[in-house]
């Protein structure tokens, strides 16, 4: 018996999932995440997870850094990554990160149900569009990558907020804790990354 996990904080379209696999998997054993915090949680529950399907940008995770850190700690398990994006661009990248497919929001149920039909084969699948458009993953993102999976979700968004240019004190508001927890989370990005000051930190993320 197959067992899915799904990771979408939009009810409409994780229902859309949902209802795909009921109808073509009725024995499938099936869970649920609404943000990265959650969905690791699960991961770490369950280890017999056969098709992890994961939103590309939800709480906790903004970019490729949910897709990273799962592939990192959960290696075993296939990850399709389900999203709203289509840019060849970004398709290449989650691809090159280790994603077993990528299936837009905008497809058809059926296209839905075609594409995790192909993965649980053991086949990567991208729409027909994208299949010849696809670039590989430099050398230096892919150890970029391996150093961002060593950040907590709390240090990834911390770090998303400096490349957005924002100052210390505004970080500690948006996230509602204290300067000094922020100044804290800095210091370990920094040891984690190999850097030394926030131009670094920034002008790395800019190229990730």
């Amino acid at each position: 018996m197959y067992h899915f996990h799904v990771a979408d904080d939009h009810p409409l379209f994780r229902n859309a999932i949902l209802g795909v696999i009921q109808r073509h998997y009725p024995d499938a054993a099936v869970s649920q995440s609404v943000n990265l915090d959650s969905t690791i949680q699960e991961l770490e529950k369950n280890d017999d997870i056969d098709l992890l399907l994961l939103d590309l940008h939800m709480p906790g995770s903004t970019d490729l850094f949910g897709l990273i850190m799962v592939r990192e700690k959960f290696p075993s398990i296939p990850v399709s990554i389900i999203s709203a994006v289509e840019e060849v661009g970004t398709i290449s990248r989650a691809m090159g990160h280790g994603a077993s497919g990528y299936i837009p929001k905008s497809c058809s149920p059926q296209m839905i149900q075609q594409a995790i039909q192909a993965i649980m084969a053991g086949d990567r699948w991208v729409p027909e569009e994208f299949k010849g458009s696809l670039s590989p993953v430099d050398v230096e993102e892919k150890d970029l990558a391996a150093k961002i999976a060593t950040l907590t979700p709390q240090q990834y968004r911390v770090l998303a907020y400096m490349r957005e240019g924002w100052l210390n004190k505004q970080i500690g508001f948006e996230m509602g804790v204290t300067e000094a927890t922020v100044k804290a989370h800095i210091t370990a990005i920094f040891r984690k990354l190999g850097i030394s000051n926030r131009t670094q930190a920034v002008i790395m993320m800019k190229n990730f």
